[in-house]
């Protein structure tokens, strides 16, 4: 799962095998280890009406609605997003257009290469 953080904004992408395990447990996160101190962040499936995050000691939870979870794990939905003082946005992460050097083998197909 990537985690990007822009002025007021907060997006997720999270690879195949990182959706096939939210969709599976609910729930994934990931950890940055800063040496004394370390930066956690998540995804969740909860009883929530939108998306909603939470940072509370050093951890950054996106909640996000049971019904949408089931839909976006289950179908080609690339994400939500949820509009406010923060915007949130979660989504399928796909593979690159350009030759990034980045490991790419377990992102979703990216529908604009033609090969």
């Amino acid at each position: 799962m990537k985690v990007r953080i822009k002025g007021n904004s907060l997006r997720y992408r999270l690879s195949m095998s990182d959706v096939a395990k939210f969709g599976r447990d609910g729930f994934i996160e990931e950890a940055v280890d800063f040496g004394k101190s370390q930066l956690t962040y998540a995804l969740q499936k909860a009883p929530v009406q939108h998306l909603e995050a939470e940072f509370m000691n050093n951890k950054i939870v996106i909640f996000m609605p049971y019904s949408w979870s089931e839909e976006w794990v289950n179908t080609d939905r690339v994400g939500f997003d949820q509009k406010g003082p923060l915007y949130l946005l979660v989504e399928k992460d796909f593979q690159c257009i350009d030759n990034d050097a980045e490991d790419q083998s377990d992102n979703y197909p990216n529908p604009n290469l033609t090969c």
